[in-house]
């Protein structure tokens, strides 16, 4: 529509005074210090002490710093520190996104470059049977239950996850009648994580998850004699 005495189309300037009424401002993140904070809040945040965060800041630092501080980028320290929030928390990225003053999709990426620097660290952190000696492990855990010949000690435990998509959504859904994976992990008489296997659907039994895993094909004795419902198997020795 057109009028003979306006300069311009009536729905035209409409639309400019919709879109100026509608703009949203862009909202530059402040350079708030993830760390400028007392250390039981470093630790509430983040569960790692103020210590242990820096060592994986300086760890992570080659693989996630930014070549650039083109649109003021994240600093090491704030990619680390919104991952390890968005972990500790086990919330939605429009819920760490508010609590760091940022966008879902700046949560997003950051949470992927952390995820995927720190798993080229897992064949480094995570050895089976341990980084001390198997004598010493064997030692320790028999001065905790009395037990002797144990390496380690194994559980499976349930990681929620959203429903997947696809024909294989079922899979997924474990005996409580939730999405899961089906995690097996071992740890020493440290409680350091020595062996993960995380790729089974919630509706594989740990039976399962235990002899497709890389343990089984190591030979490893698991004494099922002492075990509790809401327990670990000891894992005995290499044989």
């Amino acid at each position: 529509m057109s009028c003979l005495f306006l300069r311009e189309q009536p729905v035209a300037e409409g639309a400019r005074i919709i879109r100026r009424a509608f703009r949203i401002n862009r909202i530059l993140r402040h350079g708030q210090d993830p760390l400028a904070q007392r250390d039981s809040v470093v630790f509430e945040r983040y569960h790692f002490s103020r210590e242990g965060v820096i060592y994986i800041i300086n760890l992570l630092e080659p693989h996630i710093k930014s070549l650039t501080s083109r649109s003021r980028a994240l600093t090491t320290a704030q990619t680390v520190c919104i991952a390890l929030r968005f972990f500790a928390s086990g919330t939605f990225l429009y819920t760490t996104g508010d609590a760091e003053n940022l966008g879902k999709s700046a949560v997003c990426r950051a949470i992927r470059k952390v995820y995927l620097a720190l798993k080229q660290f897992l064949g480094v952190f995570v050895v089976f049977p341990s980084h001390l000696r198997p004598q010493v492990v064997k030692q320790s855990f028999f001065a905790i239950a009395g037990f002797p010949n144990v390496i380690g000690a194994i559980d499976c435990t349930h990681i929620h996850i959203k429903a997947p998509p696809g024909p294989n959504e079922g899979d997924f859904v474990n005996r409580k009648g939730v999405h899961s994976i089906n995690v097996q992990m071992v740890c020493d008489s440290m409680h350091h994580i020595t062996n993960v296997e995380a790729k089974w659907p919630g509706s594989v039994h740990d039976s399962r998850n235990f002899r497709e895993s890389h343990l089984c094909t190591l030979n490893v004795v698991i004494t099922t004699g002492s075990w509790l419902e809401t327990g670990a198997m000891p894992v005995g020795s290499i044989l």
